[in-house]
């Protein structure tokens, strides 16, 4: 349950709770708040961690486990904002609770879209945050989930799309592995969920991770977890994210992407369901159901030898295949509506539906970044839109001179097709607020390659 608190506010909700030792990131600027902050949280008998960064809170975030992260909004080389975004890109179930002495409901707003779990505004008495640290543990926040929750509902009335889901109702309690396949932004991970949400694991977690979102380097210690000592910066013990999904389901987003070394472990776990912690004594055994996806050509990277076929046959036990939007152009009207009601709740706005212009125009629409470019460009609409229906011209986001330029550089070869590449990736990149992970969805491409192209573009400006 997310609140906006006011100054001096408290939450009659609580009331009084069994306090439980709570791991916690704490980053704030301002060094009395951090000391205050902290010292209050000490003496509820919570592990703090106090930092001044952003940047060098993220570092800590990916390097070692807390179970809550409390971030002051203004902060130097990262904002609140962008560690928060940065966290839930590699991290969906870490609650952030985002902390400000002069935010307004704009900022609060953009928090709790951006994940965060609560927007706090200054001063912060004793009793709330002991009160707030306290109840942390038993929260239900994103992947993470003690039951089924809004987020697996599926918008569709398009018949190919009924009948997979019908499909994955029929074999939602086995315990075999599923393997999704479909183009960026068609809805795996939403598929996912419907599927864990109508299984006999659906009280227990579930819990996603992202494998092209984190360094080789991590990702063994993210799935497995680590023992203290096992590497430099592991002060403490860490369970991995099989550990935490026990009895419950795992989602491998983009496994595609995992390291060919990481897969052979990967493998082996799927084998004997057990794993081995980094820097691990002994086997430790799991039970969790794995629902693998990707929205690349897993048969051309087993044929490069970048996948391995022994791991594909063994998560491809059972197959779904979502199609594009493009081959359920009925649903468009009916994710159209959808996104409006949504944003209208999100942003307080009142827009009642399309033009016909405008209905018309979105089913003609190519649609390579699938439902979520639809999302996106529905939600650009609803904040242009002045009246009670979207327009034709709520749908433009450039004035007459950048659309000009556009067309000129669309017909004519001006600039090479290096120049147009790189082009389109900073244009996602600004329409993402730099958020990496959403824009290589929108380009159709993996993370990795989005992250090779921005290193390539750094080290032809540094060579000149």
């Amino acid at each position: 349950m997310s609140r906006f608190w006011e100054k001096n506010g408290t939450d009659k909700d609580y009331g009084e709770r069994d306090m439980r030792r709570t791991k916690v990131l704490l980053v704030d600027r301002d060094s009395n708040d951090r000391s205050a902050i902290a010292e209050r949280l000490a003496e509820a008998g919570h592990q703090v961690s106090a930092v001044g960064d952003g940047l060098v809170a993220f570092e800590k975030v990916i390097r070692d486990h807390y179970d809550l992260v409390i971030t002051e909004l203004n902060l130097p080389h990262m904002s609140g904002i962008e560690l928060l975004k940065r966290i839930r890109e590699v991290n969906q179930s870490l609650p952030v609770i985002l902390i400000s002495a002069d935010a307004g409901v704009n900022e609060a707003v953009e928090a709790m879209r951006s994940g965060a779990s609560d927007f706090i505004v200054k001063p912060l008495t004793a009793e709330m945050m002991a009160i707030i640290a306290s109840e942390i543990p038993t929260r239900p926040f994103n992947t993470i989930k003690s039951k089924p929750d809004k987020k697996s509902t599926t918008i569709t009335k398009n018949k190919e799309m009924n009948r997979l889901l019908e499909q994955s109702r029929d074999i939602a309690d086995s315990q075999a592995s599923i393997f999704i396949q479909g183009e960026s932004g068609t809805g795996k991970e939403l598929f996912a969920r419907y599927i864990h949400n109508h299984s006999n694991r659906r009280h227990k977690p579930f819990v996603a991770i992202n494998c092209s979102a984190l360094p080789e380097t991590l990702l063994e210690s993210e799935l497995f977890g680590h023992e203290k000592g096992s590497f430099t910066g592991a002060i403490a013990s860490k369970k991995g994210k099989f550990e935490l999904a026990n009895h419950g389901t795992m989602l491998l987003d983009e496994i595609s992407e995992m390291a060919i070394q990481l897969q052979s472990k990967l493998l082996r776990v799927l084998q004997e369901r057990e794993i081995d912690r980094v820097g691990g004594m002994e086997p430790i055994p799991v039970d969790v159901r794995i629902i693998a996806t990707t929205n690349g050509d897993i048969e051309k990277q087993m044929r490069d030898g970048r996948f391995r076929e022994d791991l594909f046959y063994r998560l491809n036990v059972v197959p779904f295949h979502l199609p594009p939007l493009r081959d359920r152009r009925d649903d468009i009207p009916l994710l159209a509506q959808h996104f409006i009601e949504k944003y209208n709740r999100l942003d307080g706005r009142n827009v009642k539906g399309l033009t016909g212009e405008v209905a018309e125009l979105l089913m003609q629409m190519p649609w390579k970044g699938n439902v979520r470019e639809l999302e996106n460009v529905i939600e650009r609409a609803l904040l242009m839109c002045k009246g009670d229906l979207i327009q034709y011209e709520d749908l433009l986001t450039h004035d007459k001179a950048d659309a000009a330029e556009d067309t000129k550089l669309t017909f004519v070869p001006t600039v090479s097709l290096k120049e147009m590449e790189k082009k389109v990736i900073f244009s996602a990149l600004d329409q993402t607020d730099g958020n990496r992970t959403r824009a290589a969805d929108i380009l159709g491409i993996s993370v990795r390659t989005l992250r090779n192209k921005l290193n390539e573009y750094r080290e032809k400006m540094e060579a000149h």
